[in-house]
Protein backbone atom coordinates (compact mmCIF):
# COMPACT_ATOMS: atom_id res chain seq x y z
CA UNK A 1 0.00 0.00 0.00
CA UNK A 2 1.55 3.47 -0.78
CA UNK A 3 1.44 6.03 1.37
CA UNK A 4 -0.84 9.14 0.42
CA UNK A 5 -0.36 12.38 1.85
CA UNK A 6 -3.24 14.29 3.03
CA UNK A 7 -3.51 17.78 1.51
CA UNK A 8 -2.35 19.38 4.97
CA UNK A 9 0.48 17.34 5.42
CA UNK A 10 3.54 19.22 4.39
CA UNK A 11 6.63 17.65 2.54
CA UNK A 12 9.49 16.84 5.02
CA UNK A 13 12.23 19.46 4.90
CA UNK A 14 15.33 19.00 3.30
CA UNK A 15 18.82 19.61 5.37
CA UNK A 16 21.74 19.00 3.79
CA UNK A 17 24.47 17.38 6.26
CA UNK A 18 28.25 16.81 5.45
CA UNK A 19 30.05 13.66 6.67
CA UNK A 20 33.87 14.83 6.43
CA UNK A 21 37.04 13.39 7.93
CA UNK A 22 40.07 12.02 7.22
CA UNK A 23 41.31 9.16 4.61
CA UNK A 24 39.48 5.65 5.86
CA UNK A 25 37.67 6.77 9.19
CA UNK A 26 34.53 5.59 7.64
CA UNK A 27 33.05 7.83 5.88
CA UNK A 28 31.39 5.80 3.23
CA UNK A 29 30.55 3.33 5.88
CA UNK A 30 28.58 5.78 7.72
CA UNK A 31 26.39 6.86 4.48
CA UNK A 32 25.93 3.44 3.36
CA UNK A 33 24.49 1.94 6.78
CA UNK A 34 21.97 4.88 7.22
CA UNK A 35 20.74 5.56 4.08
CA UNK A 36 17.35 4.95 2.96
CA UNK A 37 18.31 4.74 -0.95
CA UNK A 38 21.32 3.15 -2.71
CA UNK A 39 23.93 5.60 -1.60
CA UNK A 40 25.35 7.19 -4.47
CA UNK A 41 29.45 6.51 -4.22
CA UNK A 42 32.59 7.80 -6.30
CA UNK A 43 34.97 4.86 -5.00
CA UNK A 44 37.84 3.87 -7.11
CA UNK A 45 40.25 0.96 -6.79
CA UNK A 46 43.40 2.29 -4.80
CA UNK A 47 46.11 1.79 -7.26
CA UNK A 48 50.70 1.44 -6.15
CA UNK A 49 50.65 5.18 -7.44
CA UNK A 50 49.05 6.43 -4.06
CA UNK A 51 51.15 4.56 -2.01
CA UNK A 52 52.90 6.40 0.16
CA UNK A 53 49.91 8.78 -0.52
CA UNK A 54 47.24 7.50 0.97
CA UNK A 55 47.52 5.24 4.36
CA UNK A 56 44.46 3.81 5.08
CA UNK A 57 46.44 2.41 8.48
CA UNK A 58 47.41 -1.01 9.39
CA UNK A 59 44.61 -2.84 10.33
CA UNK A 60 42.33 -2.31 7.18
CA UNK A 61 41.79 -3.94 4.25
CA UNK A 62 40.75 -0.78 2.09
CA UNK A 63 41.12 -0.97 -1.82
CA UNK A 64 38.75 1.57 -2.80
CA UNK A 65 38.65 5.62 -2.22
CA UNK A 66 36.42 8.08 -2.45
CA UNK A 67 37.44 10.48 -4.95
CA UNK A 68 34.30 12.27 -5.34
CA UNK A 69 31.50 12.43 -3.20
CA UNK A 70 29.52 10.12 -1.17
CA UNK A 71 25.30 10.46 -1.29
CA UNK A 72 22.34 9.26 0.82
CA UNK A 73 19.30 10.09 2.39
CA UNK A 74 17.38 9.21 5.82
CA UNK A 75 13.59 10.52 6.91
CA UNK A 76 14.35 11.19 10.05
CA UNK A 77 10.23 12.03 10.56
CA UNK A 78 7.67 13.47 8.84
CA UNK A 79 8.88 16.56 8.95
CA UNK A 80 12.39 16.17 8.21
CA UNK A 81 14.51 14.50 5.63
CA UNK A 82 18.79 14.98 5.59
CA UNK A 83 20.53 14.84 2.87
CA UNK A 84 24.47 13.39 3.43
CA UNK A 85 27.39 14.81 1.58
CA UNK A 86 30.24 12.54 2.50
CA UNK A 87 33.50 14.44 1.49
CA UNK A 88 36.63 12.17 -0.03
CA UNK A 89 39.20 11.88 3.20
CA UNK A 90 42.62 12.51 1.12
CA UNK A 91 43.86 16.07 0.97
CA UNK A 92 44.48 16.61 -2.49
CA UNK A 93 40.64 16.42 -2.58
CA UNK A 94 40.29 18.94 -0.49
CA UNK A 95 39.20 21.76 -3.13
CA UNK A 96 36.20 19.76 -3.53
CA UNK A 97 35.04 20.76 0.51
CA UNK A 98 33.62 24.00 -0.07
CA UNK A 99 31.35 22.92 -2.55
CA UNK A 100 29.88 19.87 -0.39
CA UNK A 101 29.77 21.80 2.60
CA UNK A 102 27.65 24.72 1.12
CA UNK A 103 24.14 25.18 2.80
CA UNK A 104 25.15 22.45 5.33
CA UNK A 105 22.87 22.52 8.58
CA UNK A 106 26.53 21.18 10.01
CA UNK A 107 28.47 17.96 9.83
CA UNK A 108 29.47 14.71 11.28
CA UNK A 109 33.25 14.70 11.66
CA UNK A 110 33.93 11.17 11.77
CA UNK A 111 37.53 10.06 13.88
CA UNK A 112 39.76 6.75 13.86
CA UNK A 113 41.09 7.33 17.57
CA UNK A 114 44.11 5.41 16.92
CA UNK A 115 44.66 8.01 13.75
CA UNK A 116 44.11 11.27 15.32
CA UNK A 117 46.11 13.22 13.14
CA UNK A 118 44.48 12.58 10.01
CA UNK A 119 41.09 14.43 11.73
CA UNK A 120 43.20 18.16 12.59
CA UNK A 121 41.97 18.90 9.09
CA UNK A 122 38.19 18.22 9.40
CA UNK A 123 38.02 19.94 12.90
CA UNK A 124 39.76 22.73 12.19
CA UNK A 125 37.76 23.38 8.63
CA UNK A 126 34.89 23.37 10.65
CA UNK A 127 35.39 25.33 13.28
CA UNK A 128 36.98 28.23 10.53
CA UNK A 129 33.39 27.76 8.33
CA UNK A 130 31.74 28.27 11.39
CA UNK A 131 29.49 24.92 10.76
CA UNK A 132 27.86 23.53 13.95
CA UNK A 133 29.81 19.89 14.14
CA UNK A 134 30.27 16.68 16.21
CA UNK A 135 33.01 14.54 16.40
CA UNK A 136 31.88 11.06 15.71
CA UNK A 137 34.85 8.78 16.85
CA UNK A 138 34.15 5.44 15.09
CA UNK A 139 34.36 2.16 17.22
CA UNK A 140 36.27 0.01 14.73
CA UNK A 141 36.72 -3.62 15.97
CA UNK A 142 33.79 -2.22 19.09
CA UNK A 143 36.55 -0.18 20.75
CA UNK A 144 38.65 2.98 20.75
CA UNK A 145 41.93 2.91 20.56
CA UNK A 146 41.61 5.96 23.10
CA UNK A 147 38.66 7.47 25.49
CA UNK A 148 36.04 10.43 24.81
CA UNK A 149 38.27 12.94 27.16
CA UNK A 150 41.30 11.88 25.35
CA UNK A 151 40.10 12.70 22.05
CA UNK A 152 38.77 15.86 23.16
CA UNK A 153 41.34 16.72 24.36
CA UNK A 154 43.62 15.87 21.66
CA UNK A 155 41.78 17.31 18.94
CA UNK A 156 41.38 20.79 21.42
CA UNK A 157 37.88 20.45 20.39
CA UNK A 158 35.52 23.00 22.87
CA UNK A 159 33.27 21.49 25.57
CA UNK A 160 30.20 22.83 23.87
CA UNK A 161 30.88 20.22 21.16
CA UNK A 162 29.98 17.10 21.15
CA UNK A 163 32.15 13.65 21.13
CA UNK A 164 30.60 10.33 20.67
CA UNK A 165 31.11 6.96 19.90
CA UNK A 166 29.47 4.90 17.30
CA UNK A 167 29.78 2.07 14.64
CA UNK A 168 29.94 3.34 11.20
CA UNK A 169 28.47 -0.25 10.31
CA UNK A 170 25.58 0.27 12.76
CA UNK A 171 22.54 1.98 11.28
CA UNK A 172 21.19 2.38 14.92
CA UNK A 173 24.45 4.22 15.94
CA UNK A 174 24.98 6.54 13.31
CA UNK A 175 21.22 7.37 14.09
CA UNK A 176 22.07 8.72 16.91
CA UNK A 177 25.44 10.31 16.20
CA UNK A 178 22.79 12.36 13.50
CA UNK A 179 20.60 12.94 16.01
CA UNK A 180 23.26 14.80 18.39
CA UNK A 181 24.58 16.87 15.50
CA UNK A 182 20.70 18.04 14.53
CA UNK A 183 20.75 18.89 18.41
CA UNK A 184 23.66 20.68 18.26
CA UNK A 185 22.67 22.48 15.16
CA UNK A 186 19.32 23.54 16.65
CA UNK A 187 21.25 24.87 20.19
CA UNK A 188 23.39 26.93 17.86
CA UNK A 189 20.51 28.43 15.72
CA UNK A 190 18.71 29.46 19.09
CA UNK A 191 21.91 30.62 20.36
CA UNK A 192 22.37 33.02 17.18
CA UNK A 193 18.72 34.33 17.56
CA UNK A 194 19.29 35.03 21.23
CA UNK A 195 22.54 36.98 20.30
CA UNK A 196 20.56 39.02 17.83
Amino acid sequence: MDFVRSPEQAPPIPVKIVVAGGFGVGKTTTVGAISEISPLTTEAVMTTAGVGVDDPGQATGKTTTTVAMDFGCVTIDRSLKLYLFGTPGQSRFGFMWDDLSHGALGALVVVDSSRLDDCYPAVDYFERARIPFVVAVNAFDGKLAHDLDEVRWALAVDERIPVVAFDARNRISVRDALLVLLDRALDDAVQGETAK
